[in-house]
């Protein structure tokens, strides 16, 4: 059953972006190339907030990747980088990636929070303004 992985990320600082941006890139190229993956979205939020879905033929293929190289390296320095973070996975029956307004909706109800090291108010409250898809989404898909 396809697994679909939702994480949402809020850079606390402009200074970090290039630093998330250059490691965003390297993930982004390594999930094209990673058997697997049945599609990818990336989508450029409101205040330095960035979003990704994607889909994943099961939940091996997605821990494969996510501790492949690019993703591990970017990880440990979302601690510093991010006043939120957030994530949630889910199984469902198509191969379809789900709409974003699906995503936020199960990020509230089943949703956890990452650490980091300088939590915004927000954070702690676990308060995520849905997405806005008209914003600029970057999609790979293979499905």
């Amino acid at each position: 059953m396809p697994l679909v992985s939702v994480t949402r990320l809020r850079v606390r600082l402009w200074r970090y972006l290039p630093a998330f941006f250059l490691h965003t890139f390297r993930v982004a190229r390594q999930i094209r190339r990673q058997e697997g993956n049945l599609s990818f979205s990336l989508l450029n939020d409101a205040r330095h907030t960035f979003w990704t879905l994607s889909v994943w033929r099961d939940e091996a293929a997605m821990r494969a990747f996510m501790n492949s190289d690019a993703h591990r390296q970017a990880m440990p320095h979302l601690l510093q980088w991010c006043e939120e973070a957030s994530l949630v996975h889910w199984t469902q029956e198509s191969e379809e990636p789900p709409v974003w307004a699906e995503a936020h909706r199960r990020l509230l109800r089943q949703g956890r929070l990452s650490k980091v090291n300088h939590a915004s108010v927000a954070h702690t409250r676990f308060e995520i303004p849905p997405p806005r898809p008209r914003a600029r989404t970057i999609t790979i898909s293979r499905v």
